[in-house]
């Protein structure tokens, strides 16, 4: 086979604060023409900041290669010009960035976004271009692609940002594309269509392609090779087929074996905290030199559900269907219409009705975890003031060493080291965000939690962890959860009830096991049969 690309030991290093930290030691490895090469490990293992050294894109100076190189057409890319690297960027090689939100201009709709690469490589026409765009959106399964030319990145779901991403990494039909976790946004019956796109067209451009995920079943089903990464060193690495059958080393043996397990913590009395009746969130569609109201879209229609103190309330759906929406309206994040009722001192309280002021008093009660967890945390924060800053808007806590203690208790209930405190969120990887934004919401000890996608971002090993802890703390604190997401596994282990949204619609609901086990509507069936055949 031929050699596209050559790695050759590369050394990744940071200098943050004055201490040097080494996130890739000395590895080296070869990517073939039209093979698909599979990364994985855990959350820090090094996988991500070795597919940005290929093309350049770490922060430098403050990261630099204490040694190694990298070989593209025989050249070392790592000596390029900028010139040179921005006639490769996007072109001969692509990547597909792990948080779409992040890197999606705000200010720019998609069209804007997904042509500019066309302007820049390939000097189309507007038309062309556009006609371009609308090829690409459709085959990344975005629904309307003509129609939604002209939206923002803020007016679209995770999976379809993510599909966008895609979209522009596939324009110029590059000669290696480098997917970053990939489908981690992405609801399971698009995951599938879109590992079948990938594999499809790196058959049908004799593309390779270098996979960056900690979903193992996708590498399995879809790479030909595979190294496995921790502490920023390869521990493995071979044929797919021979790793899977038949690992040796005990890191890749853990991998093997991580996954969500388990059933949701015992039910106790049912006791309402949260509920909603008759829920609206509906977006205006105007036309015409007046701008009249023509139609509406329905992100969350009529929706009426019942969440208890110590349970978990499930909320699955293809992406679009309002998931999020219904969290963002629950926490007043959103205007909504009909009642939401939060239960307190044995009082309901319909705080749709509650102005900002009012609110402030229920934010401690009622807390969330965001699906970006990069997007969500400030990064002219420390990780100690973000953590820290509940404690300090609700008072309660007053002395320093005590709030020190509190999160440094609070991140290792994360599995976090407590001395990461001084550190700020572009010194993470997705993962460890993430526990980050979990350990922001726990520290006030909520009474209820909206969690939405809040192990997308993480290795199946820390799924499980960070399942666990939910489990744990709904145990011992009474908590009730509103669980969104796409991973239906996970839902099966911690959530009681499941409701099934489609077009901002509940098409089903009832008892997570009867839904699990009897589902009675085609969609529902469809995405399970989906979740347990990939994931």
């Amino acid at each position: 086979m031929t050699k596209l690309l050559s790695i050759k030991n590369l050394s990744v290093s940071f200098d943050t604060n004055n201490k040097i930290l080494t996130a890739v030691k000395n590895i080296s490895v070869d990517i073939f023409k039209g093979e698909a090469l599979g990364i994985v490990g855990e959350s820090g293992s090094g996988k991500s900041v070795t597919a940005l050294s290929i093309l350049k894109l770490l922060p430098y100076p403050k990261a630099f290669h204490p040694s190694g190189e990298i070989f593209y057409k025989n050249q070392n890319i790592l000596k390029m010009n900028e010139k040179k690297l921005q006639e490769i960027r996007g072109n001969n090689i692509s990547m597909i960035f792990q948080e779409p939100m992040t890197s999606l201009n705000p200010l720019h709709n998609i069209k804007q976004q997904i042509t500019e690469t066309l302007f820049l490589h390939k000097q189309l026409s507007n038309k062309e271009a556009e006609n371009r765009a609308i090829e690409l959106l459709n085959l990344v399964g975005f629904p309307d692609a003509k129609l939604r030319l002209n939206s923002y990145p803020h007016e679209l779901s995770g999976g379809q940002k993510q599909r966008v991403m895609i979209a522009m990494a596939l324009a110029n039909e590059p000669e290696l594309l480098i997917a970053d976790e990939p489908t981690t946004a992405l609801d399971v019956t698009i995951q599938a269509q879109i590992l079948n796109l990938l594999k499809k067209l790196q058959t049908k451009l004799k593309m390779s392609l270098i996979i960056i995920t900690h979903d193992l079943t996708i590498i399995k089903n879809i790479t030909d090779r595979v190294i496995v990464m921790t502490n920023g060193e390869i521990v493995e690495s071979g044929k797919t087929k021979k790793i899977f059958s038949k690992p040796n080393h005990r890191y890749t043996k853990k991998l093997l074996n991580s996954e969500p397990k388990g059933e949701p913590v015992e039910k106790r009395k049912q006791v309402t905290l949260m509920s909603t009746k008759k829920l609206k969130v509906w977006y205006p569609i105007k036309k015409g030199f007046f701008k009249r109201v023509v139609d509406n879209i329905k992100a969350v229609d009529e929706i009426d559900i019942d969440i208890f103190e110590g349970q978990t309330l499930g909320v699955v759906g293809e992406s679009g269907s309002g998931k999020t929406t219904l969290g963002m309206a629950i926490l007043r994040l959103i205007k909504s219409q009909g009642e939401v009722n939060f239960f307190k001192n044995k009082k309901k309280l319909n705080i749709n009705n509650f102005n900002f002021k009012q609110m402030i008093p229920l934010r401690k009660d009622i807390q969330i975890v965001f699906q970006d967890p990069f997007g969500s945390l400030s990064p002219r924060l420390s990780i100690e003031e973000i953590i820290g800053e509940g404690l300090q808007v609700h008072k309660i806590v007053f002395n320093e060493k005590d709030k020190k203690k509190l999160i440094a208790e609070t991140l290792k209930k994360v599995d976090l080291d407590p001395n990461i405190i001084n550190r700020y969120p572009h010194e993470f990887s997705g993962g460890q965000r993430q526990r980050i934004a979990i350990a922001r919401a726990i520290i006030l000890k909520p009474r209820f939690l909206i969690l939405d996608e809040p192990t997308s971002a993480l290795d199946l090993s820390v799924q499980f962890q960070i399942v666990e802890l939910l489990k744990k703390l709904q145990k011992e604190n009474n908590i009730g959860y509103l669980f969104i997401s796409h991973d239906l596994r996970v839902v099966k282990s911690l959530a009681h009830e499941i409701i099934v949204l489609k077009n901002g619609k509940v098409i089903e609901k009832g008892n997570s096991k009867n839904i699990f086990k009897n589902p009675k509507q085609s969609y529902t069936k469809q995405l399970i049969s989906a979740a347990f055949e990939i994931k």
